[in-house]
Parts: structure tokens; sequence; C-alpha cells
């Protein structure tokens, strides 16, 4: 098959939405199809594009069997609610012209990530030209989140988008969704469901595999043999409500044996780092992003994971950092509400404990249990590991992609 594939994320972005639709396509690429990406040059986490990357000029360039063309992007410093918009609307202005281009290759299938569905446009326009399927999946309910953060506060505004949405939507002749609860909710817009799917984020079950504990890392965390070592991992963003570890850590400061351990990068990362220092926060530190191979050795080092997210933005997104965390076979505490995706997977299967979004004092008993509870912490970490092997496997799962391509190329569904 010629796949096409349009989304403002891709590789060399390691984390959330580029990570996966880079692999998506990578993965594509190696089984024989012939792949092209649209997307912008890479930005996130940090909000800043990677050296040797303009955020001003077209670039085309290959990777790992992939001819992926960068549009430029407008990237906010400090994004809120309307720059957010701007930014995601400057690459669906600049992307629009090399999509139409596209056309020429007469590709099978065009797939759009959302987000940005700014770009819907474009790519159903493309698939019309050239007779090819239109395949819109969903990685972040972009509105929906938006306006549960309060980062869309006008009511016209809200209408208008939302109704721009549906038609978008529904111009799509296959949408997939990586929850059973976003799928719903495309289905709520007026998608007929047997236009949907779910299809869930993957790990790659043979890379991150469960380790012994990583003394080397755990001493890079200043995190000794006999502490407990609280990791956060991930995107530090709006999303996230990360306040809420500081202010558990606070409660916890006494504990000296229990340390938290910040990993990562992000638009609020350096508010996160002044409140500590303010805080006096010294069982709290901030380390880099790790690089990719040594992801393994991160996630072994954590005694016990955390999975924070605002209860405005659950099951809008999916935390992607929770697919590695359960291949490693590591215990997590989330912050979901009962019939919420992250919360259904952890109670239904053991692999961690939920606490309630927002609140502390929860958060500071689930750690406390799991800090004195060794057992309890093994138990679970075994049982994260059987939920990704039985679910996440990343084979699998793009298998199962290919095969619903053909199926749609072949049928016209």
């Amino acid at each position: 098959m010629k796949i096409l594939i349009h989304g403002i994320n891709y590789a060399p972005e390691f984390m959330g939405t580029g990570k996966y639709t880079g692999e998506l396509g990578q993965w594509l690429a190696a089984r024989g199809h012939g792949v092209r990406v649209v997307t912008a040059p890479p930005y996130h986490p940090a909000w800043q594009v990677e050296e040797g990357y303009s955020a001003r000029e077209y670039r085309h360039e290959r990777i790992t069997g992939v001819e992926v063309w960068r549009c430029p992007v407008w990237v906010p410093d400090k994004p809120s609610g309307p720059k957010r918009l701007l930014h995601l609307a400057t690459f669906a202005a600049s992307s629009f012209p090399v999509m139409l281009q596209q056309a020429l290759w007469r590709p099978d299938v065009v797939v759009l990530i959302e987000p940005t569905l700014f770009c819907a446009p474009s790519a159903w326009l493309t698939a019309r030209l050239c007779a090819a399927k239109r395949w819109l999946h969903i990685q972040d309910l972009e509105l929906d989140a938006a306006t549960g953060l309060g980062m869309l506060s006008t009511v016209y505004v809200r209408r208008a988008m939302f109704g721009i949405e549906s038609l978008l939507l529904q111009g799509a002749q296959r949408v997939s969704a990586i929850t059973e609860a976003m799928r719903r909710k495309v289905a709520e817009k007026g998608v007929p469901e047997s236009r949907t799917w779910v299809l869930p984020n993957w790990s790659d079950i043979e890379f991150v595999r469960p380790m012994r504990r990583d003394d080397e890392m755990r001493q890079q965390f200043d995190a000794g043999p006999e502490d407990v070592l609280v990791l956060y991992a991930g995107n530090m963003g709006e999303k996230q409500g990360l306040d809420l570890i500081l202010d558990a850590a606070d409660q916890l400061r006494k504990l000296r044996h229990i340390k938290f351990a910040m990993v990562g990068t992000g638009s609020t990362r350096d508010s996160l780092e002044k409140a500590a220092a303010r805080r006096g926060l010294a069982n709290v530190r901030f380390y880099p992003v790790q690089p990719l191979e040594r992801l393994p050795h991160t996630l072994a080092a954590g005694d016990v994971h955390l999975v924070v997210q605002r209860r405005e933005a659950a099951d809008l997104v999916m935390p992607s950092k929770l697919t590695n965390i359960l291949a490693a076979g590591r215990p997590s505490v989330a912050t979901a509400d009962p019939g919420t995706a992250l919360h259904t997977v952890l109670n239904d299967y053991d692999c961690g404990i939920t606490t309630t979004p927002g609140n502390v004092q929860e958060l500071v008993a689930s750690v406390l249990v799991l800090a004195e509870d060794a057992k309890m912490r093994e138990r679970l970490g075994r049982n994260a590991r059987r939920y990704a092997e039985s679910h996440l496997d990343k084979e699998r799962i793009l298998t199962d992609v290919e095969n619903k391509m053909r199926e749609l190329v072949r049928l016209g569904a």
C-alpha cells in the first residue's frame, strides 16, 4: 500500500504523539509499504525546535525508509490556549500545499493524526483528489481537553469549533481512538459506530522488560539502595497538574528515605522547579530527559511510578508513559476517576493504585502504602507486565492496523 500520514508530531520526537506516529510510519515502511509523512519540525515536549531543524523552512528528509516533509510552524515559548490554537493553525496552513502535492503520488490511504484536526480539510481534500481512503486516528480530543482545562472560555468560539469538529470527524471513513471511552465520545459526535475502532498505544515489550533495580541510575537520581524512589518520567505540561506531586512531597519531607525524581521536560517544568526550590523541597529533584536507549534502566530505577493528570483531561488523553511503566513491570499510583480508561486498567488488572484527581491526601497515602510494602510492589509489577504482554504488544497492535488498512482499501469501508 501507499500510505500518507499527516500529523504535527513525528520522529525523532520520543514522547507522546510523535513517538507513536513515528513508530507507526517506520513499522509500516519496514513491512514494505510506501510511507510518506507531512509533519512539523520536532519541538515536543520542550516547545523548542530541535537543533538542526528550522521552524521557518520547508525540509525533506528520509528517516528509516519513510519520506518525511517538514513544514513551518510557529512554536510559542509559553503555550496558552489561544497560542496553542495559533500554533496548530500555522502548521495546518503551511502543510496545506505540501499535502495537495502528495495527491500526485496517489496514496491508497490518507491517515490524519489528531492533534491537529485543523489539518482535516487538507487531508480530506488530498484524499478526494486521488480517491484515497480517509482514516482519522485520535491521540488527543484536543477541543474537549482545551475546554475542560479552561483554554476555550468563549461560548461562541466553543460552539463554532465543536460544530466544525463534528463535520470533519464525519468526513473520515475510519476513526480510531486510543481508549474505549474516547471511541464512545467520537460516536456521540455523530460518527457511525461501524466506522470507529479502538487502536491503543503500544509498547515494545521486547525492548522494555522487567529488570532488577538499576543502582547506577538510582545514584544519578540521588537514591541509595535503602531509599524508596518515587519516579515521575514524562511530559510536564498543563494537562498533568504536577503541582500535586510537590504537595505530596511536602507532606512526606520528613521521611528521608522517600525521594521524588521528576524526569523530563515540558511547558511547566521551569515553574515547577522554581516552586520546589521556593518551598524548600529537598526530597524533590529534577532531571533532564534520558536517552531512549536508557529507557528500560530509567524505568527500573523507580520503586513507585506516578501517573498524574488533571480531572478535566481524564479520558480525553491517555498518558503515554503508562504503556512503558506496565511493560517494565513497575507499580504505579495514578490520579483517575472510576470509569476512566486509566482507572479501569490499573484496578481491573491489579496493576497499581488509583487516587482521586487533585486529592493530595490520597496520593500521599498510596505512596506510603507502596513504599512500606515491597511484596505489594512486586505483585502489582508482575500484573503490570502480564497486562502489557496481553494488551500492549507493539507487533500485534500494528499488525492489526495493517490489516484494517488493507480492509479499508479493499472494501472501501
